[in-house]
């Protein structure tokens, strides 16, 4: 039996973002990006909006000629719009059944670069050489996913780099990831998001949660293959080096949620709550982290990536719980019940707060931050004149995020040493968008007027929540900056995601909620 149903989408759908010619970087055409994940998919079109139903699909998307059109889907060619001249049909098909959270669409003046066998990276002229250079190590990644996690079964694995309105990372949509271009840092040490979108192709895309509260089982895994895939091409010392920063970025998730919060537990209570309120680093961090320890429980990285392997073989074109997971666990590790039955499922799943256990971490990385952060906190105004370049010389683009991460989770610093930290290393200058994050949070948080504008400028220069909630959250707190905040707040409300906007108002409070 076939169904026809006609419908039209509202120009204030929550899945869709519209920009007019000026919002883009080439200011010639209007662009469209869709994000329905997680239950955003019913206001683009009518569909069972739930991660427990899985369907294929065909597509043909009518748009003007001088555009093009992508979706979450093999491409099958374009043609002349037979019943308009200024038109273009582009045509997709997915044989692969997914969750309706992963139908995805973008309309813009987009051009692509071939990056790899089957990767090809799409963006506006002005980006897309720059998105090519920074993303070449995509089929490397690709392979080493496949050899930790079985075939890769979509056949294309595309990029398309968004406007900066974008609100998160990347999303996962399969044949197109959707990446920020915050991720642009012009020596590729933000690519593990890459790895991060690649690695849901087994983990979210294959295998997905039946329901929003089992969401670490897509999040928690795929970090953990993420870092796995660092582990295989940086070394396995860099892979513990990420896990421990994931693990920082947990307890500052909770330090900001409250350990008490509801949304701090692995399997949260959604009834009646909007799955994007509930939205934090918790189900990918200590999903992961529970991950890690059961690794270390039961055997290592290689006993352990052999369930893993064998979960997404089992489970593959599913919908699963935790407790579908759970007793797979179980049965691969028969002989290893006893050592199961020791871990505290109850507190890792279901309490608030940190996790019952940290698991063990390679410090090799880590060691020189922590140094370099004691010597920060400890310094007298005295000290200050102490330090130098010299102190981050030797130091990665990823541990200088681990530095200003770790600095972050201690008391706020005095303005003498963020104006010192910035005379001796010039954080101001640099473009990386993590360590830009970080530091001008570091500043707000020490009260340097200073650094009002440029963590202003940040908040509403590019739209990832990431970011921007935390920015808007600090700036809101410090009495010199809270009316600039609601203000440009207000200003840009219009231009912003309309996710981001209801959760930055939402954050703001009252004021907020006026603007």
């Amino acid at each position: 039996m076939i169904v026809e149903i006609s419908f039209e989408s509202s120009p204030k759908s929550s899945a869709l973002q519209w920009f007019t010619p000026e919002q883009t970087s080439g200011k010639k055409h209007p662009f469209l990006f869709s994000q329905c994940q997680a239950t955003h998919c019913r206001a683009v079109l009518p569909c069972q909006d739930t991660p427990s139903v899985k369907f294929t699909y065909y597509a043909e998307i009518s748009v003007p000629k001088e555009l093009v059109a992508l979706m979450s889907a093999n491409r099958d060619g374009d043609l002349p719009d037979p019943e308009d001249g200024t038109r273009k049909i582009y045509r997709f098909f997915q044989n692969v059944p997914i969750p309706s959270y992963l139908i995805a669409l973008v309309v813009g003046a987009l051009e692509s670069r071939k990056i790899g066998p089957r990767t090809l990276v799409w963006a506006e002229k002005e980006l897309v050489d720059k998105c090519a250079y920074e993303f070449a190590e995509t089929e490397d990644m690709l392979k080493t996913a496949e050899d930790l996690a079985g075939p890769y079964v979509w056949g294309q694995y595309d990029l398309l780099v968004l406007p900066p309105s974008f609100p998160y990372g990347g999303m996962e949509n399969p044949c197109l990831t959707f990446v920020t271009p915050t991720l642009l840092a012009g020596d590729r040490s933000l690519s593990n998001v890459i790895a991060h979108e690649i690695s849901h192709s087994w983990t979210g895309n294959l295998v997905t949660n039946k329901t929003w509260e089992h969401f670490w089982l897509n999040e928690g895994h795929t970090v953990y293959l993420e870092r796995r895939i660092g582990g295989r091409l940086f070394g396995e010392e860099f892979r513990h080096f990420q896990a421990l920063g994931g693990w920082r970025e947990l307890q500052n998730t909770i330090n900001t949620l409250g350990s008490t919060n509801p949304v701090t537990k692995l399997i949260p209570d959604l009834k009646e709550v909007d799955p994007d309120v509930a939205y934090s680093s918790v189900p990918y961090e200590k999903g992961s982290a529970l991950l890690l320890y059961l690794e270390q429980l039961l055997g290592g990285p290689d006993v352990f990536i052999g369930f893993l392997k064998a979960y997404i073989q089992q489970f593959a074109y599913k919908s699963v719980m935790t407790e579908d997971w759970k007793a797979f666990l179980y049965s691969y590790f028969k002989d290893k019940a006893d050592i199961l039955d020791k871990v505290d499922w109850n507190a890792w799943m279901n309490t608030t707060g940190m996790p019952p256990v940290k698991p063990t971490y390679d410090m090799t990385l880590s060691n020189a931050c922590l140094a370099l952060c004691q010597r920060w906190i400890k310094a007298t105004e005295h000290d200050l004149c102490s330090f130098s370049s010299a102190d981050i010389k030797d130091l990665s683009s990823n541990q200088l995020i681990e530095f200003l991460a770790l600095l972050l989770l201690e008391n706020p610093l005095s303005v003498s040493h963020v104006k010192q930290m910035q005379e001796a290393y010039n954080f101001n200058a640099v473009n990386n968008s993590e360590i830009r994050f970080r530091w001008l949070r570091l500043c707000i948080q020490a009260k340097w007027e200073d650094a009002i504008p440029l963590a202003l400028k940040m908040a509403t220069e590019q739209g990832r929540m990431k970011f921007t909630r935390p920015l808007f959250k600090d700036l809101y707190k410090f009495d010199k900056s809270r009316d600039q905040a609601v203000r440009a707040f207000q200003q840009h409300r219009a231009s912003m995601h309309p996710v981001t906007a209801m959760l930055v108002a939402k954050d703001l409070g009252p004021d907020g909620q006026k603007a």
